[in-house]
């Protein structure tokens, strides 16, 4: 991929960041900022994840959820192994542009790499007085896919 022509603003105006148009981008010591990703349609969420600069830049010209992967430090093109592709539907950033909101379209119908369609699969109990570990709750029953089938692992 050619290096891209987008600048993101400066963030020396507090004012202009939290309530003007220039987008801002504010990333972590890391070089990173949170993604966190629904679907378009109906709102469920379906992943967290990080974006570096150029993952943030490439998601805007493809069109396409591009994250950065911190367990494999390299650049992550969401469904280019799987097929499951997200298709950006609208990009939105929190009021300090600290954080971005991706809507997407999912293609092949699974997000996480397990095989469910949410990466939030399971729950964890809240109240009660629980004693040791904390057993969760499935709250998916079926993957969409066979992640031995699609990654060969």
């Amino acid at each position: 991929m050619t290096e891209s022509n987008i600048v993101f603003a400066d963030r020396n105006d507090r004012r202009a960041v939290e309530e003007g148009v220039k987008f801002a981008p504010k990333f972590d010591e890391n070089g990173l900022i949170p993604a966190v990703t629904t679907d378009y349609q109906t709102g469920e969420l379906l992943m967290q994840a990080f974006m570096n600069a150029e993952a943030l830049k490439r998601t805007i010209e493809l069109g396409e959820a591009v994250y950065w992967s911190r367990s494999r430090q390299e650049i992550w093109h969401k469904g280019a192994t799987s097929g499951m592709v997200q298709k950006v539907r609208e990009i939105r950033t929190d009021c300090d542009q600290d954080c971005i909101w991706l809507r997407v379209e999912m293609i092949g119908g699974a997000c996480c790499h397990t095989g469910y369609r949410s990466c939030f699969y399971r729950s964890v109990p809240v109240g009660g007085d629980p004693a040791g570990e904390i057993d969760m709750q499935f709250e998916e029953s079926q993957k969409v896919f066979d992640p031995n089938k699609v990654y060969g692992k």
